[in-house]
């Protein structure tokens, strides 16, 4: 990876699938609550009556509180995290779950201690979630850095998007989803192991 990419002070995170073994059976949950295989669950409960998508968000939340109790580390996470801890480096965590889960995940993971700032450690109940950039710009703020010095590293297109509407470097990280050509103008590197960006 390039010296350029290395020097920059700020690193914001997706968390699931990213630097946590992905845990979400995402086909199952939606065919059990009749959503289509390609739609996104945020997006099926915004379309839902208000009665609807209240019931929907809590079987998400039900959902995502038990995987998180489960959460394991990506071995190249904890690599590329404990490097850049090691320099100095901003690190914080944007994610589509709420941020009570981020951190049940983080800790039962063994990866909050990376992340000693609970404040940019940030869910779709802090800011409109990704592929919108507002919790990003919030996490800049905090920093107060410019989007130009931080890398936004994800596993989904949701994450390379708000990164770029951000204005950080993105990187896809492709685990159990090869990156599609639609998802490239939004990405500056694609990796398959984390490992790679310290190489």
């Amino acid at each position: 990876m390039t010296t350029r990419l290395l020097d920059k002070s700020s690193w914001i995170f997706d968390m699931d699938g990213t630097l946590t073994v992905p845990g979400h059976d995402f086909a199952g949950f939606k065919r059990d609550h009749g959503i289509a295989e390609s739609q996104d669950l945020l997006s099926a409960a915004n379309e839902r009556s208000a009665a609807g998508r209240a019931a929907l968000l809590t079987a998400i939340s039900e959902w995502e509180a038990e995987v998180a109790s489960l959460a394991v580390a990506q071995d190249d996470a904890r690599v590329l995290l404990h490097a850049l801890q090691e320099r100095g480096c901003n690190l914080g965590v944007v994610t589509r779950n709420t941020r009570e889960h981020a951190l049940t995940t983080l800790k039962a993971s063994d990866l909050l201690s990376f992340f000693p700032d609970e404040r940019v450690i940030l869910g779709r109940d802090c800011a409109p979630a990704k592929p919108q950039p507002d919790a990003l710009l919030m996490v800049l703020e905090q920093w107060n850095v410019p989007a130009a010095d931080a890398v936004m590293v994800g596993d989904w297109v949701h994450d390379v998007r708000a990164g770029r509407l951000a204005g950080c470097t993105t990187v896809l990280i492709e685990r159990t989803v090869k990156a599609r050509p639609e998802w490239l103008p939004h990405c500056d590197h694609v990796i398959d192991d984390l490992r790679a960006l310290i190489a």
